[in-house]
């Protein structure tokens, strides 16, 4: 790293799991790219000073505080990372914008729409630069499934299906935590957000919405057994129309037993589909009724034989041929070669980045679409 680079000083409210995992990916950014600042970890706050030392060694941060505004109210600090309880997000980030400093807000950015767009404006009115942690949508398989729909591979699309479920909270017992406060918001803040965003990422805004909130455990208790009452929803449904013409519906569910990451979705379109499951994050599975089997497949490029994403479509084991799909892209994931060329009882595609496949498929009838 370049000593000759600016530094941006970090102030980070909150060392949870996202606390530590914003901490890790300050520290990590400039090994896997060339930024032009070097971050440096300034001052950590948490709940109480014990706390924040603990997390202040744990981290690599310089400094540490029981009060969150200490880091507001520090001229050195020029960016404030938010991964406090969703209630107190707007608090935080009105006064971080306001004393100048660049916001990085954990999702949901508030429960409530109207302090949402009081947030995101005053960010705007400070002219500081602002940033939401929805990660999901920086896999490279979400990019690669927004470019096929834009580019009109899927045709019109007719449906959407998005899901976001966990299991963390199916329990009662040990769960009564600050994500059963009201304020904060319940599954549909907690997961639903994801879901959304990743909905409005692929087929853009959504124009009309029907919801229907569930609360299942209506009394939980906390770590020393001690029951409170809960009435935010544990799981979150809604029936969405997109501007485009498309329909579809989300789920935000923190009860899924056996469930740990299933942020999952599925479009349908005219001339195809496309499903995809965070479980199995390097796979994007992209369905052709049309195409018959033992067809390469180019869709608006020529073949490379150093592939970007490399799609096999795996018909039917009785057919034992396979579809081959080459999009040149600057997006990358890790799915192995195997996996690659595995075949499967149903017609599905895996996209994965490899070289070696040409002695695989040269033989192929080929056709272009696009």
């Amino acid at each position: 790293m370049s000593r000759n680079k600016p530094k941006l000083k970090v102030g980070l409210i909150g060392t949870g799991f996202m606390g530590k995992t914003h901490a890790f990916g300050f520290v990590n950014a400039a090994r896997v790219f060339d930024l032009p600042i070097e971050a440096e970890l300034h001052t950590v706050a948490d709940v109480n000073k014990q706390a924040a030392q603990a997390a202040a060694h744990a981290f690599g941060f310089s400094d540490y505080t029981a009060d969150w505004t200490d880091i507001i109210a520090d001229s050195e600090v020029d960016i404030v990372s938010i991964t406090a309880p969703n209630a107190l997000h707007k608090e935080m980030s009105l006064a971080a914008a306001a004393a100048g400093k660049h916001v990085y807000c954990e999702k949901p950015l508030a429960p409530k729409v109207i302090d949402a767009n009081e947030m995101a404006e005053a960010a705007e009115a400070a002219g500081v630069k602002t940033q939401v942690g929805f990660n999901y949508l920086c896999n490279p398989m979400l990019r690669l499934a927004r470019e096929m729909i834009a580019a009109g591979e899927l045709g019109e699309i007719y449906g959407y299906r998005g899901l976001h479920a966990e299991d963390y909270m199916t329990s009662a017992t040990g769960t009564a935590t600050f994500r059963i406060d009201p304020k904060g918001g319940g599954a549909l803040a907690d997961l639903g957000s994801h879901a959304l965003a990743t909905a409005e990422f692929l087929l853009g805004p959504i124009s009309e919405i029907l919801g229907d909130l569930v609360t299942v455990h209506g009394a939980r208790t906390d770590s020393e057994g001690i029951a409170h009452e809960s009435t935010v929803d544990d799981v979150g449904r809604a029936i969405l129309r997109f501007a485009n013409g498309a329909s579809g519906s989300i789920e935000g569910n923190w009860i899924a037993t056996g469930r740990k990451m299933q942020h999952d979705f599925e479009v349908y379109g005219s001339k195809g589909a496309l499903a995809f499951s965070q479980q199995r994050f390097n796979e994007l599975h992209f369905f052709l009724p049309m195409i018959p089997p033992g067809v390469r497949v180019f869709v608006g490029s020529k073949l490379h034989l150093t592939i970007r994403h490399m799609v096999t479509f795996a018909w039917p084991l009785a057919t034992r041929s396979a579809l081959t799909n080459s999009r040149p892209s600057k997006w990358r994931s890790s799915c192995p070669p195997s996996m690659a060329m595995a075949q499967s009882p149903s017609i599905s595609v895996r996209a994965c980045e490899f070289n070696h496949w040409w002695s695989r498929s040269k033989s192929l009838p080929t056709i272009a679409l696009g």
